[in-house]
């Protein structure tokens, strides 16, 4: 037996120094750990997030809606640092039980509405709006299916593989070839898909691209988990190619993926057009 086989013990126990680069904020139970605030912009639309794949989700979801001329998506974005535990504050936990970002508050109604999950958010947004979510069947339980499809297969790709790949504190054979594989599926069922429509979910454009475009865009543009795409192959995967090339193009996309990240072409906050606007123009 290999000397580094790990035999579980019978009850499992917390150890917090278990190493890895999110071992300061993971921990095995939910709820506040501290006493926070979240500010509140001018607009009815309160994001509060981080540009990561899901965060990505709703900011361009965002930035379609207002690129198709839809007003009332205005939206102030405020950047929740989870590398320090702020998805952990009082005032976040209270949007977001699951302490997991994005988290979204309405002010549009007489009282404010809560909205998290990354799925949930573009099916509330979609609805609110008309917009991006077939109204008609068998259309709509396809644009469903597949958006529900992406939200099941998110944590093998990021949990999973890019957990073990990109970020574990050591690396092993087994669990990076056991989610490299799943990973790999996930991508060939979705470069078949991409055969036979334009879309994911046929003809239209829906929110079920924007939430697979969030994680499958890193991948094919090559900064995701290190040289992953390389490992993986991405580039053998024609039509999620052509999908993605298509994608990127659109202006949605290209404002909505830069906002709540730090660092050179980013917005850390947006509060108006303005804000990815300079960024852009950089």
């Amino acid at each position: 037996m290999p000397e580094n086989t790990y035999t579980p013990p019978k009850v499992w126990t917390w150890d917090k120094d278990n190493g890895g680069e999110w071992a300061k904020t993971n921990r095995p139970v939910s709820g506040a750990t501290h006493e926070q605030t979240l500010p509140r912009g001018t607009h009815s639309l309160q994001l509060y997030s981080l540009g990561t794949p899901n965060g990505q989700k709703v900011t361009i979801m965002l930035e379609e809606l207002l690129a198709a001329g839809v007003t009332g998506a205005e939206y102030d974005a405020w950047l929740i640092d989870i590398g320090q535990g702020d998805q952990f504050g009082s005032d976040f936990v209270a949007i977001n039980p699951n302490s997991k970002i994005p988290a979204l508050l309405d002010y549009s109604g007489e009282k404010p509405l809560r909205v998290f999950e990354s799925g949930s958010i573009l099916f509330y947004l979609a609805e609110k709006f008309g917009m991006f979510l077939p109204t008609t069947q068998p259309g709509r339980a396809e644009c469903m299916s597949w958006l529900m499809w992406q939200m099941g297969t998110a944590p093998m790709i990021g949990g999973g593989f890019g957990h073990f790949y990109a970020y574990a504190p050591e690396k092993f054979e087994y669990p990076i070839n056991r989610y490299a594989m799943e990973t790999k599926r996930i991508l060939d069922v979705a470069d078949k898909r991409l055969a036979e429509t334009r879309y994911l979910a046929g003809d239209e454009y829906t929110i079920a691209d924007i939430a697979c475009y969030g994680w499958f865009g890193g991948f094919l543009r090559g900064d995701a988990y290190g040289d992953a795409a390389t490992f993986l192959d991405v580039p053998s995967y024609a039509n999620l190619v052509r999908w993605g090339e298509e994608l990127a193009a659109r202006k949605g996309i290209q404002r909505g993926r830069i906002v709540n990240r730090n660092g050179d072409g980013f917005v850390r906050e947006r509060h108006s057009a303005a804000d990815i606007d300079a960024v852009l123009a950089g």
